[in-house]
């Protein structure tokens, strides 16, 4: 017995700043298209696919910062990217900034989403392991100013039954996290979902830029191995406002093997089928949590300096 999901990794070259919300669905649209004519069930877009990268930028004017959230899901300008999803019959994970009011507060998270075929939404996450800073730093060639514009997610690392499996979603940053992956794993994931936008150059560390493809790859064939699960990375490549992004788009096996990988800095679709019984080998296996994991015995107590810290 198999279990298959056509996955389109659907990278995206830059979002320009000044490109309308409207254009850039557009460009969605046609990558979903381009899906449903190869057989995918799922097409997963970007990190913050619906604009630029603007937490790259210090706005003093939190209006301007605003400008770039979603108020809603579907909204307005989005609602054709849905629409389509349901006439294709093709789902989709979308990262976007959400701008929402919880419990008499305004809240802002970097969130993603999973549509399934029916365009209906059957799963939200929200970014846990925010990156970069929460002051403007001058010096840098340009910010990277997530810990201001965003909260820390509230949504935990859930797993959702979509797609004829079990489904889990994480944004950029989140990937590099070993946790991530466990706390999904412990779930039963079998296909992790993740957007990023990442550029090449690493301001506080430099010597890691000629990395960043090696560092991206690693965290996501580790995390997919680890767990027993599908991975499917999808970031923005090219020159987006001067900042150069990785791209390198790649869809994972249980295995650790990458089986899909896009090639260029554009727009750009890559696509597999994936088996999601491919995971019992390993869930049964070397990594049968439940046999062979023993958390209890690696809590360790140290002393250090007068301080108490759990290990």
């Amino acid at each position: 017995m198999t279990r298959m999901v056509t996955v389109g990794a659907a990278q995206m070259g830059p979002n320009a700043l000044v490109e309308s919300r409207k254009a850039v669905v557009q460009r969605l649209i046609v990558l979903l298209e381009q899906g449903a004519r190869h057989g995918c069930d799922l097409v997963v877009f970007p990190e913050l696919a619906l604009t630029t990268f603007f937490p790259r930028w210090y706005f003093e004017s939190q209006d301007d910062v605003d400008a770039f959230f979603e108020r809603s899901m579907p909204s307005l300008h989005t609602r054709p990217l849905f629409e389509a999803s349901k006439k294709l019959g093709v789902g989709f994970y979308l990262g976007y900034a959400e701008l929402t009011e919880e419990d008499g507060h305004t809240r802002r998270f970097n969130t993603s989403i999973l549509v399934d075929a029916s365009g209906q939404i059957v799963g939200k996450y929200r970014k846990v392991h925010l990156p970069g800073h929460a002051e403007h730093e001058p010096w840098r060639q340009f910010q990277h100013l997530e810990k201001r514009y965003f909260e820390t997610g509230n949504l935990g690392f859930p797993v959702f039954r979509a797609f004829g499996g079990i489904v889990g979603m994480a944004i950029c940053n989140d990937r590099r996290w070993p946790e991530t992956y466990r706390v999904m794993g412990l779930q039963g994931v079998e296909m992790i979902l993740i957007g990023y936008n990442t550029p090449v150059h690493n301001p506080p560390a430099p010597e890691h830029d000629n990395l960043s493809h090696f560092h991206n790859e690693l965290v996501m064939q580790a995390g997919a191995y680890q767990n027993g699960s599908w991975v499917v990375g999808v970031g923005k490549g090219g020159c987006e406002e001067g900042v150069d992004q990785i791209g390198n788009s790649v869809v994972i096996a249980p295995s650790g093997e990458i089986v899909s990988a896009c090639t260029t800095l554009g727009d750009e679709l890559a696509i597999a089928r994936c088996d999601l019984d491919l995971t019992q080998s390993y869930k049964s296996s070397v990594f049968n949590f439940a046999k062979h994991r023993e958390p209890a015995s690696y809590t360790l107590i140290v002393e250090r300096k007068g301080a108490v810290i759990s290990v």
